[in-house]
């Protein structure tokens, strides 16, 4: 009997995941490393699962989680920089309640909207390997199954853009900021990812990021 699948049983095998050696060593030395303004606080250090709403129209891949944000917090895009910038965009564009994402006490509730990623360990220097992009895979690959009620998907950066091509078998797509596809039934949006390399260097700015979650809300607003 094939066993069923759920996004508990996909958090699980997520959580309890050791394939990528190099990750569990690094997720673990930041842990116990950690920095001094997070010195104070018990970090994840392990990895991170999707957050949000499994019946959503609305889906958002990630690269991975932060070193000092999701590894220590727990919960994707929270108590870093990106995190920042991606509450702040879905709050103001209708799909959270607060604008901020601190910890998973803060209250956050997100509306028609999962959040993923196609890493879900902290990488060293936000760089994974091709073996460990091919590991995670799966776990992404079980959730898209689980999300049958998609109608956009936000690749934020090339790598979350190409994992997730890669799964659904699209091919020759350019990646661009806000290149848009309508490809079986589903849009398909990419960003630059709101990292700090990004945002401090202006490569991505707000009206051009808001302008992604803006476009996303016209597309579920519609019947297109």
């Amino acid at each position: 009997m094939k066993r069923l699948v759920t996004v508990d049983s996909i958090n699980r095998e997520i959580i309890n995941c050791t394939l990528c050696k190099r990750l569990v060593t690094y997720t673990s030395q930041v842990g116990k490393k950690k920095v001094r303004r997070y010195s104070d606080e018990i970090y994840w250090a392990k990895p991170v699962t999707g957050i949000g709403d499994i019946n959503a129209e609305l889906l958002i891949i990630g690269l991975a989680p932060g070193a000092h944000g999701a590894n220590r917090t727990g919960r994707l895009f929270t108590g870093d920089h990106s995190g920042q910038w991606l509450m702040r965009a879905l709050h103001e564009t209708g799909f959270s309640n607060i604008p901020t994402s601190t910890s998973v006490k803060d209250g956050l509730i997100l509306k028609n909207v999962f959040i993923t990623s196609c890493i879900r360990c902290a990488p060293p220097s936000n760089k994974p390997l091709n073996s460990e992009l091919l590991n995670c895979s799966n776990y992404l690959e079980k959730e898209l199954e689980l999300l049958q009620n998609v109608r956009v998907v936000i690749c934020l950066g090339l790598i979350a853009f190409q994992a997730y091509c890669r799964i659904t078998n699209l091919k020759k797509l350019q990646f661009y900021h806000f290149a848009n596809y309508k490809l079986n039934g589903k849009h398909l949006i990419a960003s630059y990812h709101p990292s700090r390399q990004n945002t401090n260097t202006k490569r991505l700015t707000w009206p051009m990021w808001i302008k992604i979650f803006d476009h996303a809300r016209t597309i579920l607003s519609s019947n297109n």
